[in-house]
């Protein structure tokens, strides 16, 4: 369509006998036609609830925001075609999380703060650092301090080496540091990169745990529920809270009692929006810090199902209206995300 670029041979930059090529990445007609493209895919994607974040992965090699291997964008100039390529997602894409990867800073720069993750930060734009465990210790990655200014807020989404290759080279070690980096960035995605059940089979230990630390983790540490309470009068519920993740539960959620009958009809939904379980506040492995929640409850006297009796008590957390969502690790669940926990008597 006559958008301008350079050819280039693979790690050697620009060549005019090279046999690849890229697109000048602020080239007019460039960024029309990916726009024409954002603006279709924003159609079918933005905002569809199976998708959870969508990379920027409009500039550099096999999309991962560097040029050092390729046409070799000079530093001075990056820093405002990403902010344009930013800015284009930004047009189409209004309610699915976007990433910004790591390697727009520089794919081998530590540090913490950059003004073009800055950028990214300051637009609503989450962190992605690609291909963890590349090089063997002690630069196994880069970015650790850079996703700190980001996971308080938004999901991390990690990348880990080709499995395979990272082996080879020495970089993968006993598979520890794959959790490690879990841990130091605060992870709430890792996408595998390797044939899934080779890679399973092979670090099926390390993999369990970091499926119990990877995102968030909420669990019901405690309850104190009384064995009879009486109808339209109030009466206390203590629990004890903690998240056992390594970030944040982004989503948010409030915890509700269900009470149903033993027809398994509900009789009443009994919700404390008092506290979201957001606020959790992470911790090391074990250490997760525990919130004491006090809340109280009053069944109606008036619900048509609302009737004296003995019922189970099952315990959710989700909206604000007692619809659960979010699924806690407790057995006896009814198939909804609500866990039967015990009986409580209802007087007249």
């Amino acid at each position: 369509a006559g958008a301008k670029g350079t050819f280039y041979s693979f790690g050697k930059g620009p060549d005019p006998e090279g046999k690849l090529w890229d697109p000048y990445f602020d080239d007019p007609v460039f960024l029309e036609k990916f726009g024409n493209f954002l603006k279709a895919m924003a159609l079918r994607y933005d905002g569809n609830p199976d998708i959870a974040f969508i990379d920027i992965g409009s500039y550099g090699l096999w999309g991962e925001g560097h040029t050092h291997m390729s046409s070799q964008v000079p530093k001075d100039r990056e820093y405002p075609i990403i902010c344009k390529h930013i800015d284009l997602h930004l047009k189409y894409f209004r309610k699915t999380l976007l990433c910004a990867n790591d390697d727009f800073a520089g794919h081998d720069t530590p540090g913490a703060r950059f003004p073009i993750t800055d950028y990214a930060l300051s637009k609503g734009l989450t962190l992605r650092d690609d291909s963890i465990m590349v090089q063997p210790p002690p630069r196994s990655w880069y970015h650790a301090e850079m996703a700190q200014a980001f996971w308080p807020s938004y999901p991390v989404v990690l990348e880990h080496e080709h499995f395979g290759g990272s082996k080879e080279r020495g970089a993968w070690g006993d598979g520890s540091l794959l959790l490690k980096a879990v841990e130091d960035y605060h992870a709430s995605h890792l996408s595998i990169h390797w044939w899934p059940h080779e890679f399973l089979k092979e670090n099926r230990a390390i993999i369990d745990k970091i499926n119990l630390r990877m995102g968030y983790r909420i669990q019901l540490r405690q309850i104190d529920l009384p064995k009879s309470v009486r109808m339209g009068e109030f009466f206390n519920v203590e629990t004890r809270w903690a998240n056992a993740g390594v970030a944040p539960c982004y989503s948010g959620g409030f915890f509700a009692l269900t009470l149903k009958n033993a027809q398994g009809g509900i009789v009443s939904v009994l919700t404390d929006e008092s506290f979201d379980m957001r606020e959790l506040q992470v911790g090391s492995p074990g250490n997760a810090p525990v919130k004491i929640l006090q809340s109280k409850f009053r069944i109606g006297l008036h619900g048509p199902t609302t009737k004296p009796g003995s019922c189970d008590v099952y315990i959710s957390v989700g909206r604000r209206d007692g619809a659960p969502q979010i699924a806690l690790p407790l057995p006896d669940d009814d198939g909804q995300r609500r866990y039967r926990i015990g009986k409580l008597n209802i007087k007249p």
